[in-house]
């Protein structure tokens, strides 16, 4: 599938990422990282790469489920509808969790088709908000709006559990060059830089990071965020604890920084990330 009908992987990726178990990490990256067969892939160790600027980066993917129908009871799905328009009823955010929480003894305590549906949700109508006002998404334009309020609502509320299931399901919107890698990917490091604890660092790193050190492919958009959270001093990523908690797992990120900076062609380094990883481990 991957190699003979990628589109088929990219349109119907949000229906297999609901019931790939959150474990599965390579095989999900299997499904997030086809792109188009008529798209050529911008190499995503290109110095100072504007991503903002690529031809693909505006265009639409095509997702082809109701992912807005998952997002039950009727009842919320109109609390939400509201709260993005007018931020009201004022206790949306407040009882936010319970709303994503089930009783389930044997599994997740989440509803993760929910929890996923709510991120595309949320994150789509964003971008439509966005280019109503003829802009494109930046760390700038996403901020002091309703629907970054619900994404840092979530980041903060959510125990440790939920937050997990939350960073991945924004990571699984990080494909090929399109409107949404571009938004989550924006989304995802503002998180980073506006969080009020390291543990909320560490967990968003440690999301991205996971789905790094397993065997190739990995999505492009996935890449184009983690080169751009260890570069931009913006974040001071190495200033972090826990990028220096072990030696061993100071050894990875140094390994995974060297091969995402050097500057050679893109398949040579990819292979070095994979070699300097696998010597890590």
């Amino acid at each position: 599938l991957l190699h003979d009908f990628p589109e088929f992987l990219c349109d119907y990726h949000f229906a297999f990422c609901d019931v790939i178990p959150p474990n599965c990490i390579q095989m999900r990256n299997l499904i997030l990282s086809p792109y188009p067969r008529n798209m050529r892939l911008p190499d995503p160790f290109t110095p100072n790469l504007k991503v903002d600027m690529l031809t693909d980066i505006g265009g639409s993917p095509r997702v082809s489920i109701n992912y807005a129908a998952a997002i039950q009871p009727a009842s919320f799905k109109k609390d939400l509808d509201s709260y993005l328009k007018a931020r009201a009823p004022v206790t949306f955010l407040s009882e936010l969790r319970s709303n994503l929480q089930i009783s389930n003894d044997v599994g997740s305590r989440y509803n993760i088709p929910l929890m996923n549906a709510l991120v595309l949700y949320v994150g789509t109508q964003a971008i439509a908000h966005i280019r109503s006002k003829n802009q494109v998404p930046t760390m700038a334009t996403i901020v002091h709006s309703a629907h970054m309020d619900i994404f840092q609502n979530l980041a903060v509320d959510l125990d440790t559990e939920g937050r997990y299931l939350f960073l991945n399901a924004i990571a699984n919107q990080l494909r090929y060059p399109n409107s949404h890698t571009h938004y989550f990917s924006c989304c995802i490091l503002y998180l980073f830089d506006e969080a009020n604890s390291e543990a909320i660092q560490e967990q968003i790193t440690r999301v991205l990071l996971e789905r790094l050190i397993v065997n190739r492919p990995h999505p492009w958009g996935l890449l184009i965020t983690f080169i751009e959270l260890i570069k931009n001093p913006l974040y001071k990523f190495w200033d972090h604890d826990f990028v220096h908690c072990a030696p061993e797992i100071e050894r990875l990120f140094e390994s995974v920084a060297k091969s995402c900076m050097v500057n050679t062609k893109s398949q040579q380094q990819i292979q070095n990330v994979e070699s300097d990883i696998a010597e890590c481990n």
